[in-house]
Order: structure tokens, then sequence, then C-alpha cells
């Protein structure tokens, strides 16, 4: 794949695309640190002269957080200390105008790229060619730098719809991102502890199924909604709250999947020993085999107990690679953060190479200042299908794009 320092940019106009999809509370963003993960990219093409054009997507379409980009180009100028200009277009007349009169050293910021109806659907190289969005930028574009490993595993315009068009590079994100998974993923080192949370449960069980059949991983610990379905799936009652609310997330249909996992590689997969719910107002830890169940009838599983974080714990301190993925509870309130904090903060203290990846999961890393994680990745989905073994079509896009240009760089 190539990489940014395989080009000279002065003069050049990049289309630079990244994931600032940020979360966002009354109509404001409330955190900036997608945006410096990738700083360090716009600040070297800005400084080796780049007439630099960013594109980004923000939610989709209905939610709450589906704003415009606004507020992303005044945070970007905010953090390079130069104005970062917004473009109230995509790819129209204006945003043409806007993107032959920038000059290098330059930047600026198109509008929401969902706010086009061609970058909602998921669609084949050829087909993302062929959109109106790259039709109309490409001639004005020398290369496309994708930094946006978060969206790897989608298939759009923007992302991938120029790579047989331009060379498509890999920015310091995307690069470091692809150089930590693949080191976790491909390495020999054991013991390798998967930690699956959350409730990204379907995702979840694709990742285990994978590398348990692949041996890459040696153990799995689960959490958050992953874990009920496999205490579920080992033949324990959760109660009438749990599943109630498991039957309206559609997570009931994933429990026979996960006994056909458990029937696989039953030793390989543990699962906690102890939740904790909220009675009465208080956190109340309840033993899986000894303790009162019938309290799970009436209330619902916020956290794994404290039993639980500290056996995931020995494991954690022994091993050798760690992956982890979405949060052990709800960690939003401070009572139910026991589960997440503790196993993150163990993975922290672990001598291990650790990847901890997932929205929830770093907004729970930041917020508790837990340090010693080895890689945090922007990319909760992507990371998932990265080491569920399918082929992410960014990634794919970058050596498309290689082979095609590599004579030229």
């Amino acid at each position: 794949m190539f990489r940014l320092t395989d080009f000279s940019y002065h003069g050049r106009t990049v289309f630079l695309r990244a994931d600032l999809n940020s979360p966002v509370k009354d109509g404001r963003i409330i955190s900036d640190a997608r945006f410096r993960a990738v700083l360090p990219t716009i600040i070297y093409l800005l400084e080796h002269g780049a007439k630099l054009v960013i594109g980004t997507h923000q939610s989709k379409p209905y939610k709450g957080d589906y704003i415009t980009t606004e507020e992303h180009a005044r945070i970007l100028s905010r953090l390079l200390g130069q104005e970062v200009e917004y473009v109230e277009d995509i790819f129209g007349k204006y945003a043409r105008e806007r993107i032959r009169a920038l000059k290098p050293g330059e930047a600026l910021m198109l509008e929401n790229l969902r706010f086009s109806a061609e970058e909602v659907k998921y669609k084949p190289i050829e087909d993302c060619e062929r959109t109106f969005f790259v039709r109309k930028l490409a001639p004005l574009i020398d290369y496309v730098v994708n930094d946006a490993f978060a969206a790897a595993h989608r298939s759009q315009p923007s992302l991938v719809g120029f790579a047989r068009l331009k060379p498509m590079i890999m920015g310091f994100l995307m690069e470091r991102e692809v150089e930590a998974l693949t080191r976790a993923y491909g390495t020999g080192e054991k013991p390798r502890v998967y930690v699956l949370g959350g409730a990204k449960v379907d995702d979840s069980l694709r990742v285990a199924e994978n590398v348990l059949r692949n041996r890459r991983a040696d153990l799995i610990l689960t959490g958050g909604l992953v874990a009920h379905v496999f205490t579920l799936a080992k033949g324990f009652h959760l109660g009438d709250a749990n599943l109630e609310f498991m039957a309206k997330r559609g997570l009931l249909e994933l429990v026979e999947r996960a006994e056909g996992i458990l029937d696989e590689f039953y030793p390989y997969i543990r699962t906690p020993v102890d939740f904790a719910i909220d009675y009465k107002g208080e956190r109340v830890e309840i033993d899986l085999l000894s303790g009162e169940k019938s309290l799970f009838d009436e209330h619902p599983i916020l956290d794994i107990g404290s039993r639980t974080v500290e056996k995931y714990r020995e494991v954690l301190m022994r091993a050798k690679i760690i992956v982890a993925n979405g949060p052990m509870g709800v960690f939003e309130r401070e009572e139910f953060a026991v589960g997440t904090v503790g196993v993150f903060s163990a993975i922290g203290e672990s001598p291990a190479f650790s990847i901890v990846g997932g929205g929830h999961s770093i907004a729970s890393i930041y917020r508790h200042n837990i340090t010693g994680i080895s890689h945090v990745s922007t990319g909760g989905g992507a990371m998932l299908s990265f080491f569920a073994g399918e082929k992410l079509p960014v990634l794919e896009a970058f050596r498309i794009s290689y082979e095609k240009f590599r004579r030229g760089a």
C-alpha cells in the first residue's frame, strides 16, 4: 500500500477522507478525540504544501446527531491554528470553485458527505467509480489520502471510488491501525486473549468463530450483551427482565449460534460468574451459582460482578496479546462502570501488547484516565470485521490502487 511519505504534495490537490464522526449533545460535538487522531496527517500534508480537501461523514439520516460539518471545520481550525474553510456543498459548482481556489498549505471542509444520497449505500468499486461524487471531483484531485479506518469496513464512493482513478494513500492513522491489528492477529505469541463486550453481539460472534477456528486466540472473555448471550447458551436463566430486553434487541435469535460455538470451543470461552443489578437504586451483585437469581426477573443486569473482574484480571495479567472491544456493562452510570474500568485497567497494567477499540470503549478509557494500553483503535465496527477475518473494502482499495499506480510513485 502507498504510504504518506511516498509522494510530493506541494501544489497538489489532495482529497483527505477522514472519519470525524463524533458524539453530539444538544447539537454540539462533545469530543475532539477523532480530530486529534487524524491531526498528524493533516499537518504533514499542509506543511508539505498540499491544497487540502477534507471530507467526512457525520451520523446517518434522521438521527439526532446528523448535523452539518460546520463545527467540524471550526474544531479543526482551532486545533491547527489556521482556518479550515467550511464549504456548504459536496461536489456541486460551489464546492468545485472553492477547491480550484485553494492555495498550497490551505484546507477546506466539504459538507457532511452523507448529505449525498450516493454516499449512503454500499456498492462495489466499479459502481462507486461511476457516481456523480467521484466523476465531479476526480478531475480536480491529484491524490487521495484515506485516514478513515473507522469506516474501512464500508464500500462507499468517498472511501473506495477514487482507487483506480488516483493514487490512494494511507494516512498516518490508517497506517498505525493496520500495523497494530495485523501484529495482534498474525502473531505467534501466547497466550492471546480476546475480550468481547458491548452490544455488537453478532459481530462479536463472528470474531469468536474466526479467531478460535484459525487458532488466533487462546481464550475469550465476555462481557456486556455478548456475555448475556453466551451465558444463556450455557444453560443459565437470566430472568424475565433480561430475556424481555434481549428479545426486543433480537438477541435471543443468536443464542443457538452461540451454543454452536460453545459446542466446538467450550473451554476457550469464559462467561461471568456474577452480575450486577440496580436494586432500589443501589448496585447489588448476584453470584450466578449461589446468588438470589430471582432478582433477575425484575431487575436488568447492568454490569459484570467484582468476582468476574478479578478472574478476568488474573487472565489478562498473564497474557502476551490482548484484543478488546466493547464495555462490560452500562459504564455511563458510575456504579456500573466497575466491570469496564476494572477490565480495561487490567489491560493497561498487563505487560501484553494490547488493542482496545469501539466508541464506548474509547469513551470509558478517556473518561477514567486509563493508561498503558498499547493501541487504542478508532474503529469499532472496522476492527471487529478485521478480526472476524473479513476483507475490508478500504484495504482492498488501497491494494488495487497500489497495483495500478506503483510505477509512477
